[in-house]
């Protein structure tokens, strides 16, 4: 079975005294044993963190770079990352993919430099407004996975975590439906279990990361096909964020 996961992404957001009460906040609320609760702070906070959640709460990385070292002046290697506690990174968010026009083939290198180094992530995918508008959102979801992902053998692949972001609905004013959400993680298991096995489709999670928040994750969280968010503004607050946590 796919595992349960809400991961809060805070993106550029929060002093670090702020994202400390925060942690606090989270690691002293009622949550639900059956999910598990990842952070994606700023890079400069990671070693804290982790040192808080002691094992509770998994803090990860927004971004990361492919090499191991060397003079790459303000990236950040796995290896460091991993000695600083940190334990999973994204890969492909949508603001990754649009303002800093990381390519697939730029992903593709971040999925291989993760699994040669043992290291965690999310791989994110979704398609434009333009895209959904031209009703071309399947095939070109599918080409994301194609040329960054499905390179992987099943051992690899088996267990991994995706997120699915209908990035036309973040901050256009449009609205994705809980019934978008299901029929795009539906055709996302599929063609995991094309390329791989009803085994692997089935013990890969994917999260919704369309402006889930604390009003609509109970009915989102109810799709079969939707195993947790990618919470990025209802992250921010530990109210909202663990109704996210408790709404499975």
């Amino acid at each position: 079975m796919a595992q349960k996961i809400v991961a809060g992404n805070w993106k550029m957001n929060l002093q670090f005294d702020e994202g400390e009460k925060l942690v606090n906040e989270i690691l002293e609320g009622k949550r639900s044993n059956s999910v598990s609760v990842m952070i994606f702070p700023p890079a400069l906070y990671v070693q804290h963190f982790s040192e808080l959640g002691d094992g509770r709460i998994s803090i990860g990385v927004q971004n990361f770079h492919v090499h191991e070292s060397g003079a790459y002046t303000g990236e950040i290697a796995i290896p460091q990352i991993k000695s600083a506690g940190g334990s999973i990174g994204l890969i492909g968010h949508s603001e990754r993919r649009g303002l800093f026009s990381e390519t697939n083939a730029d992903l593709k290198a971040k999925v291989d430099a993760a699994i040669a180094n043992d290291f965690k992530f999310i791989f994110c995918c979704g398609e434009p407004l333009e895209i959904r508008e031209a009703g071309r959102e399947f095939s070109y979801v599918k080409s994301q996975l194609e040329e960054s992902l499905f390179h992987l053998t099943a051992s690899q692949m088996a267990g991994k975590i995706l997120a699915y972001e209908p990035v036309w609905a973040i901050g256009t004013g449009k609205t994705a439906t809980s019934a978008q959400a299901e029929q795009m993680h539906a055709e996302i298991r599929s063609w995991i279990t094309d390329n791989y096995s009803d085994e692997v489709a089935n013990s890969v999670s994917i999260l919704y990361g369309g402006s889930c928040n604390e009003k609509n994750a109970r009915e989102i969280f109810a799709c079969p096909n939707v195993d947790g968010g990618l919470i990025g503004g209802a992250s921010l607050n530990s109210e909202s964020f663990l109704e996210i946590i408790n709404a499975f």
